[in-house]
């Protein structure tokens, strides 16, 4: 975090002396605002740089495993270029590593951990284990110190879930 307010006060410093340049350039015609209005612009646009590129930043860290199920962009009012370019705030993963999979009464049943990335003023990542019935396509979580299934939590996934056909297909890789 500290390293982000070094590099935005920098940013704000570097466009600063381009304003100071110009102003310079043109023989003091430009006026004095000049310089602080391109600094503020200089640490504006690194912060939307950075917050733009941080989805990219966290693919380029998983492993070659890992497979991005879902995505999510936000449109926030205080972040009025959000509104016309929704930034992406919180991904989803599945390691292709972490899948495992039996064949219980003839369905395929997967086990795996979901990563959940979101974007907040420090990122938080939460990990949460399920079963997965391919044929059914009922989605159970499971509880992270015991390992038991939680039934009340049984939920029903659509036939289209990017999370239902990539977990099944590594699923049915696994068993061939």
């Amino acid at each position: 975090m500290i390293w982000h307010l070094v590099a935005a006060v920098f940013a704000g410093l570097a466009a600063a002396g381009i304003g100071l340049l110009l102003r310079t350039l043109s023989r003091k015609r430009l006026p004095k605002w000049i310089v602080p209005v391109f600094g503020g612009l200089g640490m504006l646009g690194y912060q939307i740089q950075f917050e733009y590129g941080w989805y990219e930043h966290k693919q380029q860290q998983l492993p070659e495993t890992a497979k991005v199920i879902s995505s999510d962009t936000t449109r926030q009012i205080w972040r009025p270029w959000t509104l016309l370019f929704p930034m992406t705030t919180t991904f989803s993963v599945v390691d292709s590593d972490n899948v495992r999979s039996q064949t219980v009464e003839g369905d395929i049943i997967a086990e795996f951990i979901l990563y959940q990335f979101e974007r907040r003023h420090t990122d938080l990542i939460t990990t949460q284990p399920y079963l997965l019935n391919c044929a059914s396509r009922e989605l159970i979580p499971l509880n992270p110190e015991s390992g038991e299934a939680d039934l009340n939590e049984l939920r029903p996934l659509r036939e289209t879930s990017p999370l239902l056909t990539t977990v099944c297909q590594l699923a049915n890789e696994r068993q061939t």
